[in-house]
């Protein structure tokens, strides 16, 4: 691999990233104050199912903390839901804490159940960096957020979780890339 083709990657990614987080800058669904119709709502907590090995009749919910391997953050769950739904109140009925930045506390996703904390190391090619969630998060260690279809490939999500809306059958994953590994979710 040229190093052309390395930096090339690497803007790609930055790139999407930043797209990931202008996403979230979009207009909400819903007018604030105005309740979400009721085909929106979310599942009480109590419905949201542990077994990620089962087939999913609602939303399959994936955390994977990548190359930094931090359990703490891993979950694989499926929520159920019957329509288009949030996907900010998915990952709230999966039990999957995000915390934003100082600059962006909802556009951007800096943490998830806690990981990176604040205090852990995250080794990359030109050596280690510590996140403190002030501003937009490196361009070489971040969260990502994926969506899959019913039956198709993982793809980018092109909407930050406040805008993007799953549905029944779709899969969302929320992966931790360091140097551009992963790339993409593995299943």
């Amino acid at each position: 691999m040229t190093l052309t083709t390395i930096r090339t990657a690497a803007s790609s990614l930055a790139a999407a990233g930043l797209l990931f987080a202008l996403a979230g800058c979009s207009a909400p669904a819903t007018q604030p104050g105005a309740s979400a119709p009721a085909s929106t709502a979310a599942p009480s907590p109590a419905t949201a199912s542990a077994s990620a090995s089962e087939p999913c009749a609602g939303v399959k919910v994936i955390v994977d903390s990548g190359s930094i391997k931090q359990s703490a953050a891993d979950r694989s769950v499926c929520v159920p839901v019957d329509a288009p739904t949030p996907a900010s109140k998915v990952l709230d009925q999966a039990k999957v804490k995000t915390e934003g930045t100082t600059q962006y506390p909802t556009e951007v996703v800096c943490r998830v159940n806690g990981v990176p904390a604040a205090d852990f190391d995250i080794k990359h090619k030109d050596g280690t960096y510590r996140e403190d969630c002030s501003k937009m998060p490196a361009a070489f260690a971040y969260w990502g957020l994926w969506v899959r279809p019913v039956s198709g490939d993982w793809a980018y999500a092109q909407e930050g979780l406040t805008t993007l809306q799953v549905s029944p059958g779709q899969s969302l994953e929320l992966l931790f890339t360091v140097d551009g590994e992963p790339a993409a979710p593995a299943a």
